[in-house]
């Protein structure tokens, strides 16, 4: 069986390619990985060539092509079972926080985009930016359940969703409140994180945000 084969953009600026190859992680499985540089002369044509949704990142599994992250995710939790809380109530919560943080807090995303290599330090945001932090700091204080690291006891696809988000407040300093810094944290030292991380620091590709948005 040929292995399934994830395709990601630049491990330093593609949170989306982050959030899928997290999940793929946790859940155990054995996966190829493809990089495409994003925003330069041959992405769009190596894009167009592996996903029909034409974005990364994109899974090749079993004969069967899943783009787009959160399809991913699902994907690997129909397919590997768990990443998902157990108890149902939990379960549509994490739901509603992963949709939240796939459609919206744009502000947030297109002010402060992923860059693993960037130097922390803070710039100036727009009020809405502000207001999409002080939302996900209330949100995460909201879901947060037990007494463990993770928002709902173990490990899941919403701990996956908000890391790249921990790197934005991490890259840009960002002042939070002592819980959020904690949850932050606790993302940033994950050892599948910290993997990743270490790919990031070892890319040269040039910043696509200089000439594109995130």
């Amino acid at each position: 069986m040929t292995p399934a084969c994830l395709y990601i953009g630049n491990r330093r600026y593609s949170s989306w390619s982050l959030r899928a190859w997290l999940v793929m992680k946790r859940a155990g499985l054995e996966f190829d990985v493809e990089r495409i540089a994003l925003n330069v002369a041959s992405t769009r044509k190596a894009i167009s060539a592996i996903s029909p949704g034409g974005t990364v990142p994109v899974l090749h599994a079993d004969g069967v092509v899943v783009w787009d992250s959160l399809a991913i995710c699902e994907w690997v939790s129909d397919e590997h079972g768990g990443l998902w809380p157990g108890d149902p109530l939990m379960r549509a919560r994490a739901r509603s926080v992963v949709a939240m943080m796939h459609s919206g807090f744009h502000h947030l995303r297109d002010e402060c985009p992923m860059d693993l290599g960037r130097v922390p330090a803070p710039i100036s945001l727009s009020p809405e930016a502000e207001a999409d932090i002080a939302t996900v700091q209330a949100l995460w204080m909201e879901m947060k359940t037990g007494s463990g690291p993770w928002l709902f006891g173990d490990w899941s696809i919403a701990d996956a969703f908000f890391t790249p988000v921990a790197t934005r407040f991490e890259s840009y300093a960002i002042e939070l409140h002592a819980d959020a810094r904690a949850y932050v944290d606790s993302l940033l030292a994950d050892g599948d994180y910290q993997d990743w991380l270490a790919g990031a620091r070892l890319e040269t590709d040039p910043n696509p945000y200089e000439t594109a948005g995130d």
